[in-house]
Formats: C-alpha cells, structure tokens, sequence
C-alpha cells in the first residue's frame, strides 16, 4: 500500500474538552519532533503561551521541534502552503500532521476538504479522527449540542478526559455506545504515550469499523450501520453508487468508510473513504484485515449519516445485493 502520503490526524471535542491539553502532552514526545499543527481558527484555542505571539500567515517552532501555525478560513491553502514550504526546504520536513478544530466545529466539512482538494488527496492521507469527550460534562453536552454528536459520531478514537475529577458515568457510555459503539475508546489519564493516541496506527490509513448499531435512529439524527455488499463490483458502477448518494444527500452523508472487493482487482481490498460530496481515492491493502468478518459480504462500509433513511442507501446499491450487517469487525 502507498505509504509516502502524510498521516493526517484531524483532533476534535467540544469546547472545554482538553485538546490543547492533550496536543501538549502528546507533542512533548520526542517521537512527535517531526509533527506539523494546524489550528484551524485560532479565535478560540492556543496553545497556551507558545501562540501569544502568533502572527498571521507565519509558521513557529514550539520548544519540542514541532512546527505550529493557525488558520482562520481557508484550512485547504494553508495544508498546500505548508506542503510547499516543505518540498523547497524553506520549512524543515515533518513527517505528519495534526489538524485541531475549535471546539464547535463539525468535523465532515474538514474531511471534505482533505479529500475534495487534489493535492492533498494525494499528498495526505487521514490516520484518524481522534475526539475528546469530556467525563464532567459529556453526557450533558452530548445531548444538547448536535456538533458534540457529531464529533462523537466521525471519531475513530474517543480519548475520555478529565476523569480525575469524575468517572466515566453510564449515561455518558450509553450515548457514546449509541452513537459510535466500535470506535476506539480511551481514557486520556491512563495513556501513557499521548502520542499514540493521535497517532496509534500511523501505519495505515484510517477505516475502523463499528458494530452494528440498534435499529432506532440515534441522537440528532445521526445513524451509524454497517452496509454489506453481495458481489464484487467496478470501480464505476461504485462510484456512481456512493456519487449518486452524494449528490442528492452529501451534507447529510457525513463520512463512509469501509473495505471492497472490486471487480478488477479480485481478493484485494480496498480501502475506501468518503465525506459529504466527495469519495476519495482508494488505497489498495495487500490482504484482507485479519479480523476482518468471514461470514458473509467481504465488501463492508461504515456509514455515518444525518436523517438519510437506511433504505435509501440499500436503493443506492441496489445492484450489488447489499445488506445491513449485524456485526462487523469492532477495529
């Protein structure tokens, strides 16, 4: 598999959350000395001190070797900026990248630009949404804020922080199980590297996949199930698939992940990725996961949508005998 492209991490949790506390953390690690961090809106999070004399358009190097700048609009011009610089030596490399969102960001529109923007698809590739949800006052911000839920929903890994001043409570677990029940969940005082919990499976692409949720739609309207495909199919008739979803639902189809057996290429998946209006290109795994399900479609996608009616996704993908799985591989 293409290994050259950057390992993008993109870091979310709502307001308060600690995700400047954990960046800080993680980046003290001298494993993480080659990281570039991207602040995308610096209104609402600095990394303390060090940012105080930020000034726009410019790149800083924090005490531990990392590379820092912010952005407040055009996320996409700043990641090719920074590329730029890097290629004609006038930044030193880096070998990944941490994006932080502010607090109420919704995490698919900044998927979208990772894989709608050419360079960067090609150049990038996403090791992994990581949240933090915060012990205190999770359950309660859950509920109440739909860009929470979504952050929660989109994650590959929730990173459970301030648990020294609470626990993590059955209602918080319930709705995080409602919402995302096979994302990675982690505890952030418990994790001994903090590096690893950005970049914990640096060595691929990301394409965690869940158990199959309960039938009832979930929290604002987000529902996450897993879609099995009968047959192996092409390349075209997929894309035209998931395209033709996309355009009629894009805002609401806010990520799909999953691995397919296409026609051309049998007995070797593909890795497949898509967020709102935009499917990004396939990578290509050697072999299928070793916990991937044997019973049933090798073809499996995670879908993570808004309001989008099961049934109209089975319609989508009507002609390659598609199924909601019951289970698949927890990731």
């Amino acid at each position: 598999m293409e290994t050259s492209a950057l390992p993008t991490t993109l870091l979310t949790g709502f307001l308060g959350s600690g995700k400047t506390t954990l960046l800080r953390r993680a980046l003290a690690s001298p494993a993480l000395a080659d990281t570039a961090v991207v602040i995308n809106e610096l209104g609402e999070i600095a990394i303390d001190h060090h940012l105080v004399d930020y000034v726009e358009g410019g790149v800083i190097e924090l005490p531990g070797g990392c590379l820092c700048c912010a952005v407040r609009e055009d996320l996409a011009r700043t990641l090719r900026g920074l590329l730029d610089r890097r290629s004609s030596g006038e930044l030193r490399p880096f070998r990944r990248i941490v994006v932080e969102t502010t607090g109420l960001a919704d995490p698919a529109p900044i998927l979208y630009t990772l894989g709608a923007d050419p360079m960067l698809d090609h150049c990038l590739r996403l090791a992994g949404v990581v949240t933090l949800i915060d012990a205190v006052s999770g359950a309660a911000t859950l509920e109440r804020f739909a860009e929470a839920a979504k952050q929660a929903a989109l994650a590959d890994t929730l990173v459970i922080s301030k648990t020294d001043l609470a626990p993590l409570g059955a209602a918080l677990a319930g709705q995080l199980d409602r919402l995302n029940p096979g994302a990675r969940r982690i505890v952030a005082q418990a994790a001994a590297d903090p590096g690893m919990l950005l970049f914990g499976d640096a060595g691929r692409s990301s394409a965690r996949t869940f158990a199959a949720p309960p039938a009832a739609a979930h929290s604002h309207g987000i529902d996450t199930f897993v879609l099995g495909l009968g047959l192996a199919i092409s390349r075209f008739d997929f894309a035209r698939a998931l395209g033709g979803l996309a355009q009629a639902r894009g805002s609401d189809l806010l990520r799909v992940k999953g691995f397919v057996e296409f026609a051309d290429r049998p007995r070797r998946p593909a890795l497949v990725q898509a967020a709102q209006y935009t499917l990004m290109a396939p990578e290509w795994l050697d072999e299928w996961p070793s916990d991937w399900p044997e019973d049933g479609p090798r073809s499996r996608l995670v879908f993570i949508v808004q309001g989008i009616g099961r049934a109209e996704v089975l319609a989508h993908f009507a002609f390659a005998n598609p199924v909601i799985c019951q289970s698949a591989a927890a990731g």
